[in-house]
């Protein structure tokens, strides 16, 4: 990820590559927020599930 980043840097196209960074950015905020919410699901699951095993 930090070579992508370098390369895009050094492109010629600095919007190109501001718009490359943005979208990268974009992409790791909306990943980061859809594991917080699946995280909690699957430990309220797996509670679930343990607390009918006992």
């Amino acid at each position: 990820m930090l070579s992508l980043f370098r390369r895009l840097m050094k492109s010629a196209d600095g919007a190109t590559a501001i718009e490359y960074t943005l979208i990268a950015s974009l992409i790791a905020v909306a990943a980061i927020a859809s594991m917080r919410t699946v995280s909690g699901k699957v430990s309220n699951v797996l509670s679930n599930a343990g607390g009918a095993m006992s």
